[in-house]
């Protein structure tokens, strides 16, 4: 091997040993990685960021302003509830919302989909006595495999699509890839319906107290007819008390709960007042404020949900502009006026504080607030609300961004314009005639998600350009010395969905699409299979709850645990490489 060979070979090792890490964010990893690239001379400084401009980070951009607009009109959920079998067993239930997950997720990012309908799927569980978890994990799945139902369904098929047109001058059609994705995406639903929820931990969902350890940190306290805290507002106890994480919640007044914000108020005697507390530092606030011990306090919903406040459990996004900070440093209350009650993290409470317990991905958070406030504040910090949205469709709305998005769909498919091209125009014209506000606009896009394309595809780039994924094709092709072309295509699609385990689906395709080309070339076959094997292997990571962001959601909402995915999603990976090599054989003849 040549100097640049291992320099570009020890890269991409360094590189996936810190994406498996996973304490650095994919995006982070992405960048340190070009910035070693340049260093090491592999990409040329003039040309470190031309991957921003790549028509497949262009486009993915494109279809998450597009796939917002239509989210934020109404007019996904408005479809959902229509279409929601009432009173169903469980089985149809589970084929119905990954039905509408997979063709919801064919148009919209994976993420964006699994928000519309998480809610419902947690929503239809508690109302016919299943458990959570199963819908959830269905949903999750369901989801990923409908990202294969066209090029745009997920980041990777574009990143494949676009390095087929730069390697051999034309790229995939929009529904080349559809006749695949119909396929597993019968194969998934059926098994999940019949025979594979069986294999998903049915976990209970608990009451809100059991599930996040509220009895640890919610407790009350009775205002004796003498204590330090009668006359004063609401606000001045917790500087009275001199506990900096105890803080009152609300107070109940004769039957009548009234919140924390109402700052007009003052404490009476009798007045049961709601803290939130750690167990250690409530008797030093009883002592100070001198209040009276309740025996058996009212710790549900019903002691902290005041006139005008509620209750909302919410889980953090990847990405979130709450991951790994606390609430301490978020300063909720006086920020976005709502309360954190409790976390739960992987169906635990943590022993943690509540106020300094540092937020990850997955955490599921209850929170109190008004509803304007909870709205504001779970869109401001990127949390999905795991309840039903009372949001009526804006047919102002709905009407525009429905007609672009399919116009932009239409274009692309009939080859009247590039699919970054025709799509961009549709994202433009939604956003001048009010179907997505300007204020939006930015926000709409999974800047991570950019980052790590642009990021990536000059790292992959090096692969080819120094003949690393040569060496890597003869690897390949050793270990699958005599077994023939289709048993190489099935030994990549196996490679590809390991390495998505580890690394995101975008960095997956960016990465293997020039091993794909070089193992087709070695074999002396048309590289189409091949190179859709990783666009399929790049979508399919079920093994694990770090292998796609889908996967991580609903960790906190199902009470799922790190082990509970691998039986599951070992016996849907070898499906998935059952039907499609020979399905990829059929298609793309080699």
């Amino acid at each position: 091997m040549t100097a640049e060979q291992v320099e570009a070979l020890s890269l991409l090792a360094v590189s996936l040993a810190l994406f498996a890490w996973g304490r650095l964010r994919h995006d982070v990893v992405a960048m340190l990685a070009l910035l070693a690239a340049v260093a090491l001379g592999l990409v040329e400084a003039e040309a470190a960021f031309a991957g921003f401009g790549h028509p497949a980070v262009v486009t993915v951009a494109a279809v998450l302003v597009l796939g917002h607009a239509l989210s934020a009109s109404g007019v996904v959920d408005d479809l959902v509830q229509r279409v929601m079998p009432k009173d169903a067993s469980l089985t149809v239930q589970i084929a119905a919302l990954g039905l509408m997950g997979a063709l919801i997720s064919s148009i919209m990012n994976n993420v964006g989909a699994l928000a519309l309908l998480m809610p419902v799927a947690v929503a239809a569980a508690r109302k016919s006595g299943h458990s959570p978890s199963l819908l959830l994990m269905a949903v999750s799945i369901a989801t990923m495999l409908g990202g294969l139902l066209t090029l745009i369904g997920t980041p990777s098929n574009l990143v494949v699509s676009d390095y087929r047109r730069q390697a051999l001058g034309e790229p995939f059609q929009f529904f080349e890839i559809t006749p695949i994705g119909l396929v597993l995406v019968a194969i998934g639903l059926a098994f999940l319906a019949l025979v594979g929820w069986r294999l998903i931990p049915a976990r209970q969902a608990p009451a809100a107290s059991e599930l996040f350890g509220m009895a640890k940190y919610v407790t009350e306290a009775k205002v004796k007819e003498n204590s330090k805290s009668v006359g004063k507002a609401f606000t001045e106890l917790e500087q009275l008390q001199g506990v900096p994480d105890a803080h009152v919640l609300g107070v109940i007044r004769g039957g009548r709960r009234i919140p924390s914000t109402a700052w007009w108020e003052r404490v009476q005697p009798g007045d049961i007042l709601v803290f939130q507390a750690a167990p250690e530092t409530f008797p030093r606030v009883q002592e100070v404020l001198d209040l009276e011990h309740i025996a058996e306090p009212e710790t549900g919903a019903a002691a902290i949900a005041g006139e005008g406040r509620m209750l909302l459990e919410a889980v953090v996004r990847p990405h979130a502009t709450i991951e790994a900070q606390t609430a301490q440093e978020l300063r909720l209350r006086s920020r976005y006026g709502v309360d954190l009650i409790a976390v739960s993290r992987q169906g635990d409470a943590p022993s943690k504080r509540v106020k300094r317990f540092r937020f990850a991905v997955g955490d599921l958070l209850l929170l109190q607030g008004g509803a304007p406030q909870l709205s504001a504040a779970t869109a401001a910090l990127g949390l999905l609300p795991v309840a039903e949205r009372s949001l009526p469709p804006s047919r102002r709305r709905a009407l525009p961004a429905t007609v672009f998005f399919l116009a932009g769909i239409a274009m692309a498919a009939a080859g009247f314009a590039p699919p970054a091209v025709a799509l961009t125009a549709a994202a433009v014209m939604a956003v001048v005639f009010r179907a997505l506000p300007l204020r939006e606009l930015y926000t709409a896009i999974d800047w991570s998600v950019i980052v790590l394309i642009g990021a990536m595809l000059p790292v992959g780039a090096t692969l080819e350009t120094t003949g690393a994924t040569d060496v890597i094709a003869r690897w390949l092709l050793g270990v699958g010395e005599g077994l023939g072309p289709v048993a190489v295509l099935a030994l990549l699609l196996a490679a590809t969905l390991l390495l998505a385990e580890a690394v995101s689906n975008a960095a997956t395709a960016v990465l293997m699409s020039p091993i794909a080309l070089g193992l087709a070339r070695g074999l002396g076959v048309e590289p189409d299979a091949f190179l859709m094997a990783v666009a399929v292997g790049a979508a399919c990571a079920f093994l694990t709850p770090i292998g796609h962001q889908n996967a991580t959601l609903i960790m906190g909402p199902g009470g799922f645990r790190f082990g509970d995915y691998w039986r599951l999603g070992l016996v849907l990976e070898v499906l998935v490489i059952a039907a499609a090599v020979p399905l990829l054989v059929l298609l793309f003849p080699l």
